[in-house]
């Protein structure tokens, strides 16, 4: 098990916990960390320490946690709460981390009343008053097209109020009703595309329910915000005010900058 404590030990009271270039070194392992505005990297960094006093690391089958994979998931993790507070995640403590994917046992109890048992190999899993369960991947095999830390962490704002339904706890000047109204036409509508056999830039994985669609949308966002503020543009900006950050801007200013670069302008 690793603390906050553990990590930083020895390091005096006067200095920062974490140095500015750590920060920077843990920054550039995750490509879409471009489309944050640098004025809001205190406020990121400072979230992250926060959610570091507050959680404990376990690692399992073998994996030794260390300095880069704390810092790493409680940056990811702090993207969500920029603007909720580290103390969206108040209420549980431990995040477990493997070394790639793993297996969970289930078991479920058919029309006529047998239980079968199987194991399902997972990325991860939130459980609702308990951990986050999370794989780790180094950046060089880590995959482009999803992310189980930011994944994992929308399911436990959305579990903040309850279980997972995809309707986490909103801000009071976010309306409760366009919030209900925008992601259930979203839903219906990503439910038949994915049926329709159409290949979804965004996970299909999102069709499998609301909770898994705030998840997986949540991680579009911050992957491929231009393409989700494209595609589903009242979902993109309610996440907007939730996360409290334009990430499509920041994507948008960096295509431009490689356009300029590309072409000598």
């Amino acid at each position: 098990m690793f603390r906050f404590q553990d990590l930083f030990r020895g390091a005096r009271q006067d200095d920062p916990m974490v140095e500015a270039d750590v920060w920077s070194w843990i920054e550039s392992d995750l490509p879409f960390f471009e489309f944050v505005p640098e004025e809001l990297r205190p406020r990121l960094r400072a979230l992250a320490t926060e959610i570091l006093r507050s959680k404990e690391f376990h690692g399992a089958h073998g994996l030794q946690v260390d300095e880069r994979m704390m810092l790493s998931i409680a940056l990811q993790a702090a993207l969500l709460v920029l603007r909720l507070g580290a103390d969206s995640y108040q209420g549980w403590v431990g995040i477990v981390v493997y070394p790639g994917d793993f297996v969970i046992p289930r078991s479920v109890m058919d029309e006529d009343g047998i239980v079968h048992e199987y194991d399902e190999p997972v990325l991860g899993e939130a459980w609702e008053g308990g951990p986050v369960l999370l794989s780790w991947f180094p950046p060089e095999t880590r995959p482009d097209e999803l992310n189980v830390v930011l994944h994992e962490f929308a399911h436990k704002l959305d579990m903040a109020n309850g279980g997972a339904d995809g309707f986490p706890v909103l801000p009071s000047d976010i309306d409760r009703a366009a919030w209900r109204d925008a992601f259930s036409q979203a839903f219906k509508s990503f439910c038949q595309r994915v049926d329709s056999g159409e290949e979804t830039a965004i996970d299909p994985y999102a069709a499998q329910s609301p909770a898994e669609f705030f998840a997986v949308l949540s991680e579009a966002f911050f992957l491929m915000p231009l393409r989700l503020r494209a595609e589903y543009p009242r979902v993109y900006g309610l996440l907007g005010e939730l996360y409290g950050i334009d990430t499509a801007e920041g994507e948008a200013a960096i295509v431009a900058r490689r356009w300029r670069m590309d072409h000598g302008a």
